[in-house]
């Protein structure tokens, strides 16, 4: 192990084995020499692993991690001292990996030519350079030159060129043998199918017979949040965190997934070169060289050839790790000599001329105040914790989810709890320790529904109310949802005049909103005849809205936007797709997804639904998918534009039958840039992507509209 320094155990009321703080770690076996015995450490090893095994499987095979990073990094530490200090004890317990498994069923085996390690890891600066001067020391040198390279969050991927065509791609697995994901990863567009044969100044970039490029699947900031926004519009419960993502969706079935849900690769190293003569001899050449082969790449990386200077590398990344598109959790620190490797050599599971230093996630404590169960307009039943106002990440939280009924559940809140927040892989907050003091009944989750009283169903860990024709709070989420910017955008309805339309019975279902009369508006808190006149107006603008609208209006389980725009394209009328079969799904739609749109149209009620709003004089626009002008032109965007927002240019884009996505890679046709464009537009001058500004779009649509 690097570094020695011992983590002691806390006499908290913690909630152990879910999700526990570095802070909050267990002991190390050498602070209590006196009162160890045989027969304890023996249990205690028995214990760690035992722990450490369940985090692995639900970490690496089920893609929902139990703890924080750092917990589990302490629980291995102490793991290893235990082992250390106590051989024949560890040796009569069952051993367990020295790094976790991925391994799943129903996906083919194959074997990595070089073994894939892990990364040993350290949280303190003081052990980062303790590191170096190990490294120093070994070497002989008194400044060994070391690389600096953002760690980004996501899933360890190994795949293998052959005379520079993809043949297969394989997962970290146990470190010697992975699961074949080929196809997933064919599908990400990141991912070259073939290596450039010459670089992008003209130079020639020759290829080996074979390579294992080592590397990283991700899901991307900006595509994190799309997937959410889509979640929620459709309404579902949002994800946690990005890598779980990336994680379950590149061990699908369907390698469609992986492309729409925008997954990323990038490469960092090699594992075998063949011929061997040929690889590069530092980690800086193989950079260069992944660069001319066109492979997506870290971008940036640092040098330092001091312990002074690596520090202050580290922490320069640590400043900037915002503007990269994944989310980071760390700096990954490797001698560049790949010579100088050979003579520090490898550890188990893991080399020892590398080593990951993890940022400390924003944290902080507060108080809960209590737990409320929120329902949503699909019947998911959300906890959400209230607590005092706290400062975390530059934003002031009162609320966090705590994502479903098992998860509430197994963290036994009570009011008055002293509770410590993270923004997990800096993206969504969550509940990660808690301090018993409230002396209150813990929380239970409902078997009934707070807004209506019927039976919950728990299918895992999500939870429905089952009355959802006359669930008030369903109802009520489904008009707000109908009348927001993903639905038909009836503006002045928002959640307090949606829920005073169901309190007083005068809607139960969306098309009863175009049955209303001024009377009806006026009878509602806080509407007089003017603002009545100007929503009665509003929902008749709104009977010819885009049919896509309406579709992703009507919350169908797993339809939002993007999804509504291929039913609306594909079907072209409410009615069509309200008889749509098996047959007559659309081929790019998930499978998932044809399931629910089938089972929501095989409901009478949803049916009369659709019926409803035909009969009220609705007549949606088709949808206005253009002339097809930019037809399969992928499109990024990056800054400020003059005069549309993100959300306008993604409409024109769309509109045109193009695509915008979250990230440039190669596979990008268009950059769009306004004012304060930041790493995309380095990124496409990296990889020589066409850049435009808005003018440039505008002309681009104007040109092609008169060709025919």
């Amino acid at each position: 192990m690097i570094g020695s320094t011992s983590l002691r155990r806390s006499v908290s009321c913690v909630c152990r084995g879910l999700l526990l703080s570095a802070a909050l770690a267990v002991a190390v076996c050498a602070d209590e020499p006196t009162r160890e015995t045989p027969e304890s450490a023996r249990t205690r090893i028995r214990e760690l692993r035992t722990e450490i095994a369940r985090a692995d499987d639900a970490y690496f095979k089920a893609a929902a991690p139990t703890m924080t990073d750092a917990a589990y990094d302490a629980l291995r530490r102490e793991l290893a001292e235990c082992e250390r200090r106590w051989p024949a004890e560890a040796a009569a317990v069952p051993a367990i990996p020295a790094l976790g498994d991925d391994r799943s069923e129903g996906f083919a085996k194959a074997a990595h030519r070089v073994p894939m390690l892990g990364l040993s890891k350290t949280y303190a600066m003081a052990e980062l350079r303790d590191w170096f001067t190990q490294i120093a020391g070994q070497l002989g040198a008194a400044s060994p030159l070391m690389v600096v390279e953002p760690k980004i969050d996501g899933v360890a991927v190994s795949v293998v060129y052959e005379n520079g065509k993809l043949v297969r791609a394989i997962t970290r697995g146990d470190g010697r043998e992975g699961d074949d994901i080929t196809e997933n990863v064919r599908a990400i567009r990141s991912c070259p199918a073939t290596l450039r044969t010459i670089a992008a100044g003209g130079a020639p970039s020759p290829l080996p017979d074979l390579v294992e490029l080592r590397g990283e699947i991700y899901l991307p900031r900006s595509e994190f949040a799309r997937l959410n926004r889509e979640r929620v519009a459709a309404g579902e419960e949002p994800w946690a965190h990005p890598r779980n993502v990336a994680a379950g969706t590149i061990k699908s079935h369907d390698p469609r997934l992986a492309s729409a849900r925008g997954l990323a690769v990038v490469f960092y190293g090699w594992g075998a070169w063949e011929p061997e003569a040929s690889a590069p001899g530092s980690q800086q050449a193989f950079h260069a060289q992944a660069q001319a082969w066109g492979l997506p790449c870290l971008g940036r990386v640092w040098t330092a050839d001091s312990a002074e200077a690596l520090c202050a590398r580290v922490e320069e990344l640590g400043r900037e790790r915002d503007v990269f598109s994944a989310s980071l959790d760390g700096a990954v620190v490797k001698l560049d000599s790949v010579a100088g490797r050979a003579v520090v050599g490898d550890a188990e599971g893991a080399p020892r001329w590398a080593i990951a230093y993890k940022y400390a996630p924003s944290r902080a404590a507060t108080v809960l105040r209590r737990v409320v169960v929120q329902v949503g307009r699909t019947g998911v039943l959300t906890p959400v914790a209230e607590f005092d106002p706290v400062e975390l990440g530059g934003s002031t939280m009162t609320r966090a989810t705590l994502h479903n009924r098992a998860y509430a559940t197994r963290l036994r809140l009570c009011a008055g709890d002293r509770v410590t927040l993270e923004r997990a892989g800096e993206v969504i907050p969550s509940i990660v320790a808690v301090e018993h003091g409230g002396g209150g009944e813990a929380f239970a989750f409902p078997s009934k529904c707070p807004s209506c009283g019927a039976p919950v169903e728990a299918g895992g860990a999500v939870a429905r109310c089952t009355n959802r024709a006359a669930c008030p709070a369903q109802i009520a989420g489904r008009i707000e949802h109908f009348c927001g910017k993903n639905g038909v955008a009836i503006s002045g309805v928002g959640e307090a005049l949606a829920g005073a339309l169901v309190e007083t019975a005068r809607v139960r279902s969306v098309d009863a909103l175009y049955r209303l009369r001024e009377a009806d508006w006026m009878a509602l808190p806080g509407v007089g005849r003017t603002t009545a006149v100007a929503l009665l107006a509003e929902v008749e603008r709104s009977k010819r809205a885009e049919l896509w609208r309406f579709i992703a209006g009507l919350s169908i389980p797993q339809v939002g936007p993007a999804t509504a725009k291929l039913l609306a394209r594909h079907y072209g009328s409410l009615p069509a797709l309200a008889a749509a079969t098996q047959e007559t799904l659309p081929p790019a739609l998930g499978e998932s997804a044809g399931r629910a749109v089938l089972a929501f149209f095989a409901s009478a009620e949803n049916r009369a639904v659709v019926d409803g709003l035909l009969a009220a004089g609705v007549a949606p626009t088709p949808f206005a998918s253009g002339s097809g002008r930019l037809d399969g032109k992928i499109f990024a965007i990056s800054g400020r534009l003059p005069t549309l927002s993100r959300e306008a240019v993604t409409r024109l884009i769309e509109s045109e039958g193009g695509m915008v996505r979250g990230m440039v890679t190669a596979e990008t046709d268009y950059v769009v840039i306004g004012r304060d464009a930041g790493i995309k537009l380095a990124r496409a001058r990296e990889l020589q992507v066409p850049v435009i500004d808005e003018a440039a779009l505008r002309r681009m649509l104007e040109e092609t509209a008169g060709v025919e």
